[in-house]
């Protein structure tokens, strides 16, 4: 089932993050403090502390892993943060945010060994 706080269609809009109607996994996890993160950043998970972090090809921390999608903006802070993340489900590979390095080809097949599918919404509604 999906998470109360993640907005899927409703009406003649459609959420632009959320590409089909697979339910989503998701969870609490704690995101490093520092930036601001928007709805759909990429985020790998930091081997040592277990916090997320934007993930960034050249990481050599373990977030250079893309493993979860961001369900809401959190704003930059100066504590690490709880978030909702994904860890399943299908969404629109246009609305997401990658970190240095990664493309939509590169972090695709990884992504999909999670259960976290990338489609493109070809008509909004």
């Amino acid at each position: 089932m999906t998470a109360p706080n993640v907005a899927l269609s409703t009406g003649p809009t459609r959420d632009l993050l959320i590409s089909g109607t697979q339910p989503i996994a998701d969870d609490e996890v704690t995101v490093l403090l520092g930036a601001a993160y928007t709805r759909g950043t990429v985020l790998g998970r930091i081997t040592a502390s277990d916090k997320y972090t934007l993930s960034a090809s050249a990481a050599v921390d373990g977030s250079q892993t893309p493993s979860a999608i961001l369900l809401h903006d959190i704003p930059a802070d100066a504590a690490d943060r709880k978030a909702n993340v994904g860890f399943t489900g299908q969404f629109n590979p246009d609305a997401l945010t990658l970190g240095a390095g990664h493309t939509i080809a590169s972090i695709r097949f990884g992504l999909r060994q999670l259960g976290i599918f990338l489609k493109s919404i070809s008509k909004v509604y």
